[in-house]
């Protein structure tokens, strides 16, 4: 069983996102300072998102529970596929509320930086479809983790999520 820390998880993260930058930044022999902010935002982005999918809410002695990888045994695959089951399974209003709102908001700068970053997602739907596609990649990798479910709600929710984002980005740009 191998256990991760936030602060390890997001340290390898960090690690692996300046190896690449700083590959790149070799291969091109130029650093384009401009897109590098901007890169920067969204790798916060995909640090924040990594910090509230993989590490959830829960305290052990006041600190963030690890990342648990257990590879010894095999554990059921958790999947919902069908849609607004679990947002109307919880025990509360506020804990549903929690969900949608986290789920939708966690994903807006993604519709905000993704057609700044890559000017070729220059359309509602192609935003859409990657930011799906980031989502959709997420819940694939909780299969692998014990206590996590793949949900289709989270993938609607995050995908809505991505659309407000594109939204508020198409907005800013017309009153630019």
């Amino acid at each position: 069983m191998i256990e991760i820390s936030l602060l390890s998880g997001e340290l390898v993260f960090a690690a692996l996102w300046l190896l690449c930058r700083g590959i790149l930044w070799l291969r091109q022999k130029k650093i384009v300072w401009k897109r590098e902010a901007v890169l920067l935002l969204m790798f916060v982005n995909l640090a924040v998102l990594i910090r509230f999918v993989f590490y959830p809410f829960f305290t052990v002695n006041g600190h963030v529970r690890p990342l648990i990888i257990n590879l010894s045994s095999i554990q059921p695959i958790r999947i919902n596929l069908i849609p607004f089951v679990n947002i109307l399974d919880y025990d509360s209003k506020r804990e549903a509320a929690i969900n949608i709102i986290g789920n939708t908001c966690m994903f807006i700068p993604t519709g905000i930086i993704l057609p700044i970053l890559y000017p070729r997602l220059n359309r509602f739907w192609k935003v859409l479809l990657a930011g799906a596609g980031l989502s959709l990649v997420i819940e694939m990798i909780q299969l692998f983790f014990p206590g996590s479910v793949s949900d289709i709600d989270d993938l609607i929710l995050n995908t809505a999520g991505v659309a407000i984002g594109y939204g508020i980005y198409k907005l800013v740009r017309r009153k630019a």
